[in-house]
């Protein structure tokens, strides 16, 4: 196994949904269609980037629900 030359990113995005009512989805996609053809209006920033380690990145994706190999990564961060 070998460490990764390729680079990770984590970005965190803010989404600020204005709503009459209280909104609770945290569903990117449909926020975005209740912004786009709903009764919403959205704005959103990047609140910070940062580069990540390749077992950085393993870990961020199993805490996102996916598994390294979406990233041709080993779970300890490294290549085949």
């Amino acid at each position: 196994m070998k460490k990764s030359e390729k680079k990770f990113y984590k970005t965190i995005i803010q989404i600020e949904v204005l709503s009459e009512e209280p909104y609770d989805n945290d569903d990117p996609a449909a926020i975005g269609y209740d912004c786009d053809e709903g009764d919403c209006v959205g704005t959103s920033k990047i609140v910070s980037q940062k580069v990540l380690t390749g077992k950085q990145m393993a870990n961020a994706l199993y805490d996102a629900g996916s598994e390294p190999g979406f990233f041709q990564l080993n779970d300890d961060g490294t290549t085949d």
